[in-house]
């Protein structure tokens, strides 16, 4: 088990499109950036530690993925690769692994983030959505249970399971049973009016994909990437189900 302090969500995107957007949706501000050719950013909230960030990577496809923060990175991507995955780039201080279903995270330095948003917000990204092949379900989010330690908790859907996150937590990690044979992951908004919201979000540049009346809407950002409001309250210590 590796004592995950800290979790970040990844906007991994071809061009700098969608940042305008996320700032927007989100009420964040822009870091500086950082990188060789200033392909990272972080989106700074209002209140609290940072907990996104975006990053230009020319050529691949939009998606999504976490950093998770630990005190050893070396001793964190052993536990990794001892319950089944697959290290992919190891920069010492950055090691970029890939779980048993093909799902991409990074493990990364704590820096001693720990300070939540503030509650009393219409809307608030809360939950990193890991999309996961049904036949490599029960494999992948034991590996995931295993890694943090967070145990396994039941979401209010059959498709869905969560982890019971770690105290202080920013980011919930949720389990989707899907029909592809590709796994993934994206972010999800808590909100208190999922029509509102989505209205919201479409006036600001998204695309409605589909929609789950009284649950959720899957919408894309300028860039085409999937993500999802959902009928939740937007609270940081919010563990309800998808």
């Amino acid at each position: 088990m590796v004592r995950v302090r800290w979790v970040t969500g990844f906007l991994d995107s071809p061009s700098r499109v969608a940042e305008p957007f996320w700032q927007a949706v989100t009420g964040s501000g822009l870091s500086a950036r950082r990188g060789p050719a200033g392909e990272f950013a972080t989106l700074l909230p209002a209140d609290g530690d940072a907990y996104l960030r975006v990053q230009v990577l020319a050529g691949a496809p939009p998606r999504t993925h976490a950093d998770l923060h630990v005190e050893s990175v070396a001793e964190a991507a052993a536990e990794a690769v001892g319950r089944g995955a697959v290290v992919v780039l190891d920069e010492g201080d950055l090691v970029v692994v890939r779980s048993p279903a093909g799902v991409v995270f990074c493990l990364v330095p704590w820096h001693g983030e720990k300070r939540r948003p503030g509650a009393g917000r219409r809307s608030l990204v809360d939950q990193l959505c890991v999309d996961v092949p049904s036949a490599l379900f029960e494999a992948e989010i034991e590996f995931w249970s295993g890694l943090t330690g967070w145990p396994r908790r039941p979401s209010d859907l059959p498709e869905f399971e969560h982890l019971e996150r770690g105290a202080g937590m920013p980011l919930k990690l949720l389990f989707q049973r899907i029909g592809s044979a590709e796994a993934g992951m994206h972010v999800d908004f808590a909100c208190t009016d999922v029509d509102a919201e989505v209205r919201r979000h479409v006036e600001l540049g998204a695309s409605v994909v589909r929609r789950v009346p009284g649950q959720w809407t899957t919408l894309t950002d300028p860039v085409g990437r999937e993500y999802c409001v959902t009928g939740r309250a937007p609270l940081p210590g919010n563990v309800g189900g998808a």
